[in-house]
């Protein structure tokens, strides 16, 4: 048996990607395909790898049942929303994902450091105030930002990037309390709050840290929203789909002083061009968007891919070994 592996994401300039996948069997890289691409070359392959960061695709049942080869999808990602995992086994197609992986995981910060960075560029401005510049202005008036140590963050999920997060910014001097229903919290440098709405109401900043479900999709929205103070900051690294974007963009058009900055969109494989956060951003500049790079480091993705590609080839070894 010789695989045959379709990668749709670059990895050209990730050292030992491309000599792991290539080792495993034959290899063709499309780096940033679209639907079509695809859709013409995916019977011939017996597995996909992928990441949902700049993906236009989303891999679904429409793909599923022209890939008459296809036996597993491989995503260097801990997420999964860019995948309809409930058909995969319609099509007894497997999937491999860093999800559980937790000793690879645990070595990965950089998401947890662009919460930050998206955190401290919003309360101080940086993105604005840079753009005055380039417009030939030299003036702070506009620019009044923030002091973290006089501040409280609230962060939802106190997960592997949740705690990471908590720590970094209770280290600059903020008020950390954390809001996870799931995890016993057992730090000196943290608070646990007893719910959503009361982390809401006593919070300055926002930080989301949780997987996207079928809980957790909409669950900051107006309810929640109209419990935050006037002049919230909400910061999102984990999935758009957990805010309901109609929600937040009238909570914004209603609280003047509140700031958005996000890493990721909702349905932003799917269909970017009509989502609300993005367009509401083109009119305010209280919304601070990066294209999800929260995990795009070179030592992010060397980690993550590599691992990815030695799982795709233990799956490999393993399907040989049975034959």
């Amino acid at each position: 048996m010789n695989p045959k592996i379709l990668v749709i994401t670059p990895i050209n300039h990730i050292k030992g990607v491309t000599e792991t996948l290539s080792s495993i069997g034959e290899l063709c890289i499309l780096e940033d395909p679209n639907i079509e691409q695809l859709l013409s070359v995916v019977d011939e392959y017996d597995a996909i790898f992928t990441n949902p960061n700049k993906s236009k695709i989303y891999l679904d049942e429409n793909i599923f049942k022209l890939s008459k080869n296809l036996k597993v999808i491989c995503t260097a990602s801990t997420g999964t929303n860019h995948i309809e995992r409930e058909k995969l086994g319609k099509y007894s197609i497997d999937l491999l994902s860093l999800t559980e992986e937790r000793e690879v995981i645990n070595k990965i910060s950089s998401t947890a450091e662009h919460a930050l960075a998206l955190t401290l560029g919003s309360l101080r401005n940086i993105h604005t105030s840079f753009k005055s510049v380039l417009q030939g202005e030299w003036n702070y008036e506009d620019y009044i930002g923030r002091q973290v140590n006089r501040l409280t963050v609230g962060v939802i999920g106190y997960g592997r990037l949740g705690e990471m997060y908590s720590h970094y910014m209770a280290s600059i001097g903020a008020k950390v309390i954390v809001f996870d229903p799931y995890k016993q919290i057992d730090s000196n440098m943290v608070e646990e709050i007893e719910s959503l709405e009361s982390i809401f109401e006593m919070s300055d900043v926002i930080s989301l840290h949780v997987h996207v479900s079928e809980e957790t999709t909409g669950m900051i929205n107006k309810q929640i929203l109209d419990i935050a103070k006037d002049n919230l900051l909400l910061v999102n690294t984990s999935r758009g789909e957990i805010i309901n974007e109609a929600d937040l963009v009238e909570f914004l058009k209603q609280n003047p002083k509140s700031r958005v900055a996000v890493d990721v969109v909702a349905e932003e494989i799917i269909d970017r061009n009509k989502n609300l956060l993005i367009d509401f951003s083109k009119k305010s500049d209280r919304i601070l968007i990066t294209p999800h790079i929260g995990g795009m480091t070179l030592e992010a993705q060397e980690i993550a891919y590599n691992h990815a590609a030695n799982m795709l080839a233990s799956y490999f070894d393993r399907i040989i070994s049975e034959y």
